[in-house]
Parts: structure tokens; C-alpha cells; sequence
């Protein structure tokens, strides 16, 4: 099956996802040049702010009416290769990554500038930025897999020496436990893609076109499947791979915990980009598999978030929850379940991060993150008690949220692949999210406080900023929730190339996906019609 490419220079002015990759790079080499404090902050809110406007940039030269790659760069170099481009799978990543990194640096230089432990953790931030724009935009597996293996730096970084908890070195030890096992899953999965080829008379390749342009001579491919897959569910995390979350999320900061967010989305990524179209007949094999953690992780994660006490835990395990829906609508095999992950991915990505922004400025203020010591806090602190209302409501399918179309995708597509049961589960699966969601958000805001003496005073906060950050994730967030079409555009020609590509679904009948409310829906389906 022939799969579009198209060059960098046909559209853009410039190799824009290499430059998007280097700007953070190089504010961050800025920030260990300069000798104050103060400056170093400045550089690096300009070079996350630059990367802000790069990705608008992105959104503008890509074409969402032609299927395949676009903006592609390649490049070989002794015996290396170098290659990165944009689709429908990973075109709305880069930007939650561009927009989540400035709203963390955004976060940092407006408080208390001691807390961070100077230009080391600016530049730690710069650079996990440029490590996820790297490894989203990457058309190389070895290349996505080094970009995978640099995150572990700033994250261990970011605990160990910014992070709140008591048991930090802990945390650490078993983050590297589960991710170093991922790594080398990954990577012997990556292998054995390379070397798949040479028996059909290929060269040792790593490139992600080659492979999927000759992917019927693969060996093995079960084995690989395996592989990749499970070190793909750590990154998710889905059940039974998820212990490290909970524990990183306990023991971390907000600003490392917020972009590491965007970071977790490289797991369902991975899926969309290295499994589905590398693997497709061996997905469609598994699945039974697969649904069957994800069922887990659902209500796994929902009913332990309900006994938990601390909200970054209760926030961990509902990522946890989330992962399983998610997971759910990439293995329907039909365009519904493709679109509304991604869309939901997005969503979740982008609410999840307002929440734990929210979270982290009330633990500025209290000194604690465990609910029984909070209360009484919405009238102290409206602006962050609508941040995470409005957030928290954007992950429970609410209409005008972006969340409702894309769990209306999903829906419609287990529908059509599996039968309404597992629609059933994963609707029960959201009525449960929104009990410990709105329970949290009832202990944080409205209930009375247990405390004798409420230090929620606003004195010696930012407060103006911390409008600025709430404005802009709730603009986001009902901004495409009441107009999700242009976005699900840019989805929709790539995920239907996905499934055109699987042995058994393809050769069914696909309905063009309706996941777009109201008017929007009535003019979307006109559209469709000769």
C-alpha cells in the first residue's frame, strides 16, 4: 500500500520539528552561560515560549487533507540516519508537549525562585521538552528509543532534588526498576524490527518507513509484539505495569509531575506509531489480551483512587483508570476508536496537567497534598478551585468539554468492534472517575477544614499568574470542546489509513466517524455526502 511523503520543504519554511527539538536545546545552553538566576529564568521562559509559537506554526503548514507523513526530514550521516515528520498520530502531541512545558516554566518563574534549585532545573525542564518533541516527531526506531532512554535523566533529576517527598531515593529505585525493564524490552523488540528485513534482501534498517513499507517480511513478529507492547504499558502505565506512578507522583513536584504528564501520552503514541502499522495482524491476534488488562486497569485504578488520601496519588490511579479507555479505542480497529483515543490522549493530557497545576499551587499555599488536612478553600482560592472543576469536568465526558466527543468516538467504536458490554464497562468505568474526581474536589474546596488555623492566605503569591495559567488551560479545554471538528480533521485522514492497513478489518465496511456534536455533526455529515 502506497504511503504519502512528503518533504519539509513543500510546505514549511524551514525544517520546523527540528527546529521545535533544538530551541529548547539551545535555551538551555543559554541558561548554564548566564550567572544569575534571574537571567537564566528569562531564557528559558523565552525559549519555551518560542517553541509555543513553533508549534502554532506547525498547526498552520500542516495539511489535513492529505493522508501520509508531512514535514519529513531525513537525513544520513555515517552510517546514521536521522529522520522525524508529522502525521494524524502524533500531530496533536507536539504542541500539548510546546504547551505544557511553557505552562511549567511559566510556573516556576513566577514563584519563589529558591524553591528550584537555580538554572539546573530550568534547564532540566528545557530539556525533557526537547527530548518528548524528539521522540514524538521521530521516524526512527533506535532514534525514538534513545530519545526514550535521555527522559530518564530529568526525571530522576527532578524527584531527587525537586521533588517533596520523604522517600525520594525510593521512588527513584523503583522508577528505574520498571523503566529499565521497558527499556530493554523496547529495545530488543527494536532489534529484531532492524534485523526482520535482511532476510528479504534489506539492508540493517531502522527506518520506520522501510519497515512498514516491508513489513510482510517480518520474523518473530509475536515476539515483538510482546515486547514492544509491554514496554509501551509501563510508559502508559496500564495494569499490572503502573506501580511506579502513584509512588513518582507522591514523591515528585508539580512542575516535574505536570510535563511528565505529556510524557506518559509517548506510550499510547508508541502504540499508534511502532505496533498498529508495524504489526497489525499480530494486534488484531492479541487483542483479547490487551482488552482484558485494559479492562482491569479501569476499574482497577478508579477503585483505588477512591481509597486514597493524598490527591497526586488520587490523580496517579486515575491516570491508571484513564490509560484503559484509552487503550480500549486503539485495539477497535476502526476509525472511531483510532480518533477518539488520540483526541481523548490530548484531552486527558491537557486536564490532567490543570488539575495537578492546581494541586501544586494549593501545596505552595498549605504545605500539604492530603485531603483530610485541606477544606474550605474555594472562596480563599476561586481561581484554583475553577482550574481544577473545569479540568476535572474535561476528563468526565461533559458536554462542551473535549472529552465528550472523544469518548463519544471511542464509545461508537467498541460498539462496532466489540458489543455494547465493553461499552457498558467503559461508561461505568467514567460514572466512577466521577465519583473520586468530584469527591476530591468536594474534601479540597467545599468541605469544612479539619485544621484549627487555615494558612490559605494569598498574600505572597502570585496570584495574577496563576489567573493567566488557569485562563489558558480552561480556554483550551472548552475551547475545543465546543468546536472539536477542525481538530478531529487533522486525526482523521491518518487514522484511517491505520485501518486500511489490518489483515481482518479492512476488508470490512468503515463508517466516517460522527463524533461531533451538535450542529458541527449535522454540517460535518453534509460535507461527507456526494
Amino acid at each position: 500500500m502506497h504511503f504519502p511523503v512528503n518533504p519539509w520543504a513543500a510546505a514549511a519554511a524551514f525544517p520546523v520539528l527540528t527546529a521545535m527539538t533544538l530551541v529548547p536545546l539551545a535555551a538551555m545552553a543559554a541558561v548554564f552561560c548566564t550567572r544569575t538566576l534571574p537571567a537564566a529564568f528569562r531564557f528559558g521562559f523565552a525559549g519555551a515560549c518560542l517553541n509555543v509559537l513553533l508549534s502554532v506554526y506547525l498547526l498552520l503548514v500542516f495539511d489535513a487533507e492529505e493522508s501520509g507523513l508531512h514535514l519529513v526530514e531525513q537525513m544520513h550521516f555515517a552510517g546514521l540516519s536521522y529522520a522525524v515528520g508529522v502525521d494524524g498520530v502524533n500531530i496533536l502531541f507536539i504542541p500539548l508537549t510546546a504547551v505544557i512545558a511553557f505552562l511549567v516554566m511559566y510556573y516556576i518563574f513566577s514563584h519563589s525562585q529558591k524553591r528550584y534549585h537555580g538554572r539546573t532545573f530550568v534547564a532540566c525542564v528545557l530539556g525533557y521538552e526537547a527530548i518528548l518533541i524528539g521522540a514524538f516527531a521521530s521516524l526512527n526506531v533506535m532514534q525514538f528509543w534513545l530519545w526514550s532512554a535521555l527522559e530518564l535523566i530529568p526525571v530522576i533529576y527532578l524527584t531527587l532534588h525537586c521533588g517533596t517527598g520523604l522517600h525520594r531515593r525510593w521512588a527513584v529505585d523503583r522508577f528505574l526498576q520498571y523503566w529499565g525493564s521497558a527499556l530493554l524490552m523496547t529495545l530488543a523488540g527494536f532489534l529484531l524490527l532492524g534485523f526482520g528485513l535482511i532476510d528479504s534482501e534489506h539492508p540493517l534498517t531502522f527506518d520506520w518507513l522501510t519497515i512498514k513499507r516491508n513489513n510482510a517480511y517480518l520474523h518473530d513478529e509475536a515476539l515483538i509484539f510482546v515486547l514492544l507492547f509491554y514496554g509501551f504499558a509501563v510508559r502508559m502505565p496500564l495494569f499490572p505495569f503502573h506501580g511506579w506512578l502513584p509512588i513518582l507522583a507522591e514523591q515528585g513536584t508539580v512542575a516535574s509531575c505536570a510535563i511528565f504528564l505529556a510524557g506518559l501520552k509517548l506510550g499510547i503514541f508508541a502504540v499508534l506509531r511502532f505496533i498498529l502499522p508495524l504489526l497489525p495482524g499480530v494486534a488484531e491476534d492479541w487483542s483479547g489480551l490487551v482488552l482484558t488488562l485494559a479492562l482491569i486497569s479501569i476499574f482497577y485504578g478508579a477503585v483505588m483512587a477512591l481509597l486514597q488520601i493524598n490527591i497526586r496519588r488520587l490523580l496517579a490511579f486515575a491516570v491508571i483508570s484513564q490509560t484503559g479507555i484509552l487503550v480500549i479505542g486503539l485495539f477497535c480497529f476502526n476509525d472511531f476508536g483510532l480518533e477518539g483515543s488520540i483526541m481523548l490522549s490530548i484531552a486527558y493530557g491537557l486536564a490532567t496537567a490543570g488539575m495537578l497545576f492546581s494541586v501544586g499551587l494549593i501545596y505552595e499555599r498549605t504545605g500539604t497534598a492530603v485531603m483530610p488536612r485541606l477544606g474550605g478553600l474555594f472562596d480563599s482560592n476561586l481561581t484554583l478551585g475553577m482550574l481544577f472543576l473545569i479540568s476535572a469536568l474535561s476528563t468526565l465526558v461533559k458536554p462542551g468539554t473535549p472529552g465528550f466527543d472523544a469518548t463519544h468516538l471511542i464509545i461508537e467504536g467498541t460498539v462496532e468492534e466489540h458489543g455494547w458490554l465493553l461499552a457498558i464497562a467503559i461508561l461505568t468505568g467514567n460514572l466512577l472517575a466521577a465519583a473520586f474526581i468530584l469527591w476530591a474536589f468536594q474534601r479540597i474546596f467545599l468541605a469544612t477544614s479539619r485544621r484549627f488555623a487555615q494558612p490559605y492566605s494569598s498574600l505572597h503569591h502570585p496570584v495574577l499568574k496563576e489567573r493567566l495559567i488557569t485562563l489558558v488551560i480552561c480556554t483550551l479545554l472548552i475551547g475545543t470542546g465546543f468546536y472539536m471538528r477542525p481538530w478531529l480533521r487533522l486525526v482523521d485522514q491518518d487514522a484511517a489509513l491505520i485501518t486500511k492497513g489490518y489483515p481482518i478489518h479492512s476488508s470490512m465496511p468503515h463508517d466516517h466517524p460522527a463524533g461531533i456534536s451538535g450542529s458541527d455533526n449535522v454540517q460535518f455529515e453534509e460535507e461527507q455526502q456526494p
